[in-house]
């Protein structure tokens, strides 16, 4: 059995992936005129990076974390070739969380690790956005997790994030 944040279960996963439908998340993608200007941004879990760098191409500085290392490379080589400056890191969030006050803006897509969430609100600047979007209960697709605890039951969000604004 292999654990969320099993770094050689999500290499295996990155190792046969490509960038061909590499896609930001839709919530990203939809309130992209939400984003600052030129501010600090976290791609949490970032995968082959879709969200970082739309992020970067609205001039953010952006960090890109992933605990899988294979990710982290191609995400290294795509962003050189799109000439898409990116802080890179092969780091698992649940053990070395960002330190409070450091990011503007935060996106966590398709990840879900409910431990972190107060850490992830700390990691906030004042009048910073966190833009999360995950799987559900209620709506099980081809790419949802087996698992129902690796999915949001319904409201939860709102109830770990009760402490933010919702815009």
């Amino acid at each position: 059995m292999t654990l969320p944040g099993d770094p050689d279960k999500w290499n295996r996963v990155y190792a046969s992936a490509d960038h061909v439908n590499l896609q930001a998340a839709k919530v990203l993608k939809k309130n992209t005129h939400l984003l600052p200007a030129q501010d600090q941004a976290l791609d949490v879990a970032c995968g082959l990076g879709a969200n970082a760098l739309l992020m970067a191409q609205h001039g953010l500085a952006v960090c890109a974390w992933d605990i899988s290392k294979i990710a982290i490379d191609k995400l290294i080589a795509l962003s050189s070739t799109l000439d898409c400056p990116l802080s890179t890191e092969v780091r698992d969030i649940t053990i070395d969380p960002p330190a409070p006050k450091t990011f503007d803006v935060i996106i966590v897509s398709h990840f879900l690790e409910r431990s972190i969430i107060p850490e992830l609100i700390l990691a906030l600047r004042d009048d910073g956005l966190i833009f999360y979007q995950t799987f559900i209960r209620d709506k099980i697709g081809t790419s949802s997790p087996r698992n129902p605890e690796c999915r949001l039951r319904r409201n939860e969000l709102i109830s770990l994030f009760e402490s933010l604004h919702i815009v």
